[in-house]
């Protein structure tokens, strides 16, 4: 893990991408939600938007499909507006894999879900800033 340079969201976001890309994703929306409570202005929303994306897949890998439906749009609304990057984050790519796990659930009719594969959910890769 990369240094932080005394920036918290930035320490912040360092560690929920860690415990998102190991499939923990209840634990990562709980250290975003600690950055949200204690954020104001532009990060706020950004936050917001990569909480529901932790939620979204929270439910998705625990079969809750109704979750992950509600969520999905939500998600995207929030980042949509901090493309094509944000805070290191590359919001075309993250929102592209998202699409890519979350559309055909979506889509799908009650009963038929396609089943959650680990090996293809997204990364929250947390570059340079931007």
């Amino acid at each position: 893990m990369e240094a932080a340079d005394d920036d918290p969201v930035r320490a912040g976001l360092l560690r929920a991408a860690e415990r998102f890309n190991r499939g923990e994703y209840h634990a990562a929306h709980e250290e975003l939600d600690e950055l949200w409570e204690a954020t104001h202005g532009r990060d706020a929303d950004f936050l917001k938007g990569l909480i529901q994306a932790c939620i979204a897949l929270h439910h998705y890998a625990r079969d809750n499909y109704e979750g992950a439906r509600k969520l999905y749009a939500g998600h995207r609304q929030y980042l949509a507006p901090y493309r094509p990057a944000y805070r290191g984050v590359d919001l075309q790519v993250f929102l592209a894999e998202m699409q890519r796990v979350l559309q055909p659930v979506a889509r799908a009719a009650p009963g038929t879900e396609p089943a959650f594969d680990p090996a293809a959910a997204p990364r929250l890769e947390i570059g340079p800033r931007t």
